[in-house]
């Protein structure tokens, strides 16, 4: 599989850049389309990381649907796995799976669970959902793969609350140690967690401070802009740290009763709601 370059004076960037914000739109009516019909979800959550979700398989990961566990494939681990419906979305709109096994969102028997399951779904890299678990399996197969001299990369998405966390920072105290190049942890920072925010929760910051600390590469990126995505995720040659990307995001982004929204952490729209979302999110 060839890795895609995307660098800015490349001719056919703009033209995925758009690809990347369409299927970004639709990764958002699919999820919330799937909690309205399940009655059970984290939209907010599906919301603000659906750029992040869809710049990485339209313009950044070398995966193949039809070959799904390829040995020479990047890996995706979504950490913040009850962000599930905006997985399963990004998942059919790419391929791995058929849309209409979306309908089945948390139903009995189906395999599209509340948590994803890479025993059930093609494309699932782990299963998740317990929060603090992606970043270790992370560093697990980034460190597999240096052993292996391996030309894949390893991406994993956590919450911002979720860095709360201690494995997660077990684990990148050893991604540092080991000098993890062909790790990317994204950060989803919404600021949001469940019931409150995080910084009066229990404060990650300063967030980019301590990952620097611990040995790695810190940029800040818009978490809706895929242009600024592709660039802080493109790794030049040479690089000898993991990187971090903090992807600043709006909870429940593109719908405006729910940006920035602390109950929309989990929650079901009304079918007034639901409608009103779709629309707001049609003429996005």
């Amino acid at each position: 599989m060839a890795r895609l370059v995307l660098k800015p004076t490349n001719p056919e960037r703009a033209a995925i850049v758009a690809k990347i914000r369409d299927k970004a739109r639709a990764i958002r009516m699919h999820a919330l389309d799937m909690v309205y019909t399940a009655r059970l979800g984290h939209p907010g959550g599906d919301l603000s990381v659906a750029d992040i979700l869809a710049t990485l398989y339209f313009g950044v990961l070398r995966v193949d649907p039809k070959a799904p566990r390829d040995p020479g494939r990047d890996r995706l681990i979504l950490s913040k796995g009850h962000a599930s419906g905006a997985l399963y979305a990004t998942l059919a709109e790419a391929g791995f799976i058929p849309l209409d096994w979306l309908s089945t969102y948390m139903k009995p028997k189906s395999l599209l669970n509340g948590h994803p399951n890479r025993n059930y779904v093609p494309g699932v890299e782990a299963n998740t959902g317990p929060l603090g678990h992606g970043m270790p399996i992370a560093v697990g197969v980034a460190i597999a793969g240096k052993l292996d001299k391996a030309d894949f990369r390893v991406f994993v998405i956590t919450g911002d609350g979720e860095l709360q966390e201690g494995s997660n920072w077990e684990a990148a105290m050893a991604a540092g140690h080991y000098k993890l190049a062909n790790l990317a942890l994204i950060i989803d920072r919404n600021t949001l967690q469940q019931g409150a925010r995080v910084a009066e929760t229990n404060d990650v910051e300063p967030l980019g401070d301590k990952f620097r600390a611990f040995g790695w590469e810190v940029v800040d990126a818009d978490g809706h802009d895929p242009s600024a995505l592709i660039d802080a995720l493109t790794r030049p040659e040479g690089r000898a740290k993991p990187l971090c990307v903090i992807a600043h995001t709006i909870k429940g982004k593109g719908v405006s009763y729910m940006e920035d929204q602390v109950s929309w952490h989990h929650g079901v729209p009304t079918k007034v709601q639901l409608d009103q979302a779709m629309k707001e999110l049609s003429l996005t």
